[in-house]
């Protein structure tokens, strides 16, 4: 009997699918299945939908919020999620805010942002990288310092993903200039609505808006706002980044990806009029795939679990993040190899052109997907913390 094939987990996998068959309005499968930068709206929709069910944060402990389940369950909900082209919600909220806040913030702090993650009615950002201080964070020259009851804060941010719909910023900046440069850092919650902020939009190579940079001038928040204790943001910001390399491995939505290309080639034919599956090339070329896929499956299973049980994902969250990033990317260039020239296409209908939808969302997906090997700290980066960490070199 496998991992999954026991009577618990199939009952459980059916309840699962039965459900987001009937919430999951068909507009929002069809939005994430083009591949498109879904709005706020169409994500905060099914956000809501989850929290109303209990589900809204699958990882959560039950105290804060969570349905209380299992490493298995909470992997066979994102499974069945990804299989049926649910919008991903509010990751920077579900993933990395509402977590932090969970193991570092101050019960008020929880009590007052967490509720609002878990029914998708407050989005989150994140204030990490700088022009100057991307993989090298420790590096960053955003300061925050202590005016009376106040902090002022003033720095840039860059790469600041859904910042021109966010409420809330989550920010990493230095209070201590005289200390060693991990030493010096706090974290802080910052509204998007607080006078000093100004946001420009980074348009990606896919022609879509999904990141910003960031200006703060002279910006004042309460002292309250300060997440954790004062210069110990880094290690807040460390076990925040791994949780984030974990979840960047997106092992359910890339086995989706790995079911379609293995339809599409069985769909699609050659000139002969061959379906191409018949061609050796695309099945080893598929078979490499699945084969690489199912060891990352099962190394974020591990991880997971050992999250679930009050652990941390430690260096293996490297491991998950390079491989897991690495096998995206693979499986976007798969999908443009067996689509040829119909994937020159960008969404359906851009710029007056043909519908096509085979091709529909896969371009998207390949050009911005060039970007999975960079954040949440560069692949580069990752070998040496594996290397120190994992090998003593």
């Amino acid at each position: 009997m496998g991992l999954f094939d026991t009577p618990e987990l199939r009952a459980f996998r059916s309840d699962v699918r039965a459900f987001i068959a009937r919430a999951l309005p068909q507009e929002l499968r069809a939005a994430t299945c083009a591949g498109l930068h879904l709005s706020r709206m169409q994500m905060a929709a099914w956000q809501g939908i989850l929290g109303r069910q209990g589900w809204g944060a699958p990882h959560w402990p039950a105290a804060h919020g969570g349905p209380g389940w299992t490493a298995l369950e909470r992997y066979v909900f994102e499974e069945e999620c990804a299989f049926a082209d649910a919008p991903p919600g509010d990751v920077l909220g579900l993933y990395l805010a509402g977590p932090m806040l969970i193991a570092a913030g101050s019960a008020a702090q929880c009590a007052r942002y967490l509720p609002p993650i878990l029914n998708g009615t407050e989005f989150w950002c994140q204030g990490f990288s700088e022009p100057n201080a991307g993989s090298d964070l420790a590096s960053l020259k955003t300061t925050a310092r202590r005016d009376g009851d106040m902090w002022v804060i003033d720095g840039t941010k860059t790469w600041l993903s859904s910042g021109h719909y966010a409420d809330m910023l989550f920010l990493l900046a230095r209070t201590d200039r005289q200390a060693k440069p991990q030493a010096g850092l706090s974290m802080f919650i910052v509204p998007m609505s607080t006078p000093g902020l100004k946001l420009d939009p980074i348009l990606t190579i896919d022609e879509g808006h999904s990141v910003n940079a960031l200006f703060l001038d002279d910006v004042r928040i309460p002292a309250d706002h300060l997440i954790g204790q004062e210069n110990r943001g880094w290690d807040y910001a460390k076990d925040l980044l791994a949780r984030e390399r974990v979840n960047n491995a997106q092992a359910p939505r890339t086995k989706a990806d790995i079911v379609r290309l293995d339809a599409m080639a069985r769909t699609l034919c050659d000139a002969a009029g061959k379906p191409l599956i018949e061609d050796p090339v695309v099945r080893r070329r598929l078979s490499t795939l699945t084969a690489d896929f199912l060891a990352l499956e099962s190394a974020v299973l591990g991880v997971i679990g050992r999250q679930m049980r009050g652990g941390e994902p430690g260096p293996a969250a490297s491991t998950l993040k390079i491989r897991g990033s690495e096998l995206q990317q693979r499986v976007t260039e798969t999908a443009i190899a067996l689509l040829g020239t119909r994937a020159i296409v960008l969404t359906p209908g851009y710029g007056g052109g043909p519908c096509d939808a085979a091709a529909s969302g896969w371009i998207e997906r390949h050009l911005f997907r060039r970007v999975v090997t960079i954040y949440a700290g560069a692949n580069e980066i990752q070998r040496t913390i594996i290397a120190k960490s994992i090998l003593g070199m």
